[in-house]
């Protein structure tokens, strides 16, 4: 999952030449090699820790892979033309792979310390207070709907699903929850609430029901980003609270994507809709109240 995912990010900022380079930046992220293993590796008897960044070190690196391969298009812009044939080939792959190598290796202890301090709280938390280990996993998922932090969220929620227990499934639930909570929360505020919204975001908040239900947390943010200090607090209390209700009603879900669609196989599946409905009111709540009605021409 790491060195694809960080592929298609480089992918995306560099194009296919991008594409090796975030591969093989995203599996040194997940293997954990570091410029201190490089001096040690032939030396049995000093072998450097291995320290795995994780999925935080995969999304940086397919950034930074996306930017060095940028930047190399760039500087080889000025060799002669008869040389652009082996840029794509040669240069592009070659030079994007040794630097982005070198700086993940550099950085891999910085973001191996950091994803293993997000895992051990999360899992602290999870002998002592499931409800509230509920809460912190779901509101995550709508801090930035798609980002870093959406993320390590729910790869954790994965992990803890590969563990094949009852609370591992509990954990997924929680998190699944939280992400379905903000599409729902801006279908219901632009339903129920439209002296909030302009037209435009009246037919645009239909979507979200449908987004909201398939566990596609991304159909919030374009409202988000448009409104970030009232919609972002909002979802983040709606997914807080269903991540929270999920986890008290002990609901458990063994697939780890799918949304409502996969409510049969879901423990406590009426439960489970209760705690995303009330999530859903209460983020739609919060929002309509911080929202100030619009004048009749902006409506």
């Amino acid at each position: 999952m790491l060195p694809i995912l960080a592929g298609y990010i480089a992918m995306s900022f560099a194009d296919r030449p991008g594409l090796a380079a975030g591969f093989v930046g995203g599996w040194i992220a997940k293997q954990g090699f570091t410029l201190g293993y490089l001096t040690t590796a032939m030396d049995a008897d000093a072998q450097a820790q291995l320290v795995s960044a994780g999925f935080l070190g995969a999304l940086l690196v397919g950034f930074a892979a996306g930017i060095i391969v940028n930047a190399l298009k760039k500087a080889a812009s000025v060799l002669p033309e008869s040389l652009d044939g082996i840029k794509p080939m040669l240069i592009y792959p070659v030079l994007g792979i040794l630097f982005t190598s070198l700086f993940m290796m550099a950085v891999n202890p910085i973001m191996g310390v950091i994803n293993t301090a997000i895992s051990g709280a999360l899992n602290g938390l999870s002998g002592t207070s499931i409800v509230l280990l509920g809460i912190i996993c779901a509101g995550m998922q709508a801090t930035d709907m798609g980002g870093p932090i959406n993320k390590a969220a729910y790869v954790f929620g994965t992990a803890a699903l590969a563990e094949q227990t009852l609370q591992g499934n509990m954990i997924m639930a929680a998190v699944m929850a939280g992400g379905m909570v903000p599409p729902l929360v801006i279908a219901l505020s632009t339903t129920f609430f439209k002296n909030r919204w302009t037209e435009a975001d009246r037919k645009a908040g239909l979507v979200n029901y449908i987004m909201g239900l398939s566990f596609i947390t991304e159909g919030a943010i374009p409202f988000a980003a448009a409104d970030p200090l009232r919609v972002l607090p909002a979802c983040i209390l709606g997914s807080a609270t269903a991540g929270g209700l999920s986890m008290l009603f002990g609901c458990a879900s063994p697939a780890p994507h799918g949304g409502a669609w996969v409510i049969a196989v879901i423990t406590n599946p009426v439960q489970y809709l209760l705690a995303l409905a009330i999530g859903a009111v209460v983020g739609c709540l919060v929002l309509s109240f911080l929202k100030k009605p619009l004048d009749k021409a902006t409506e």
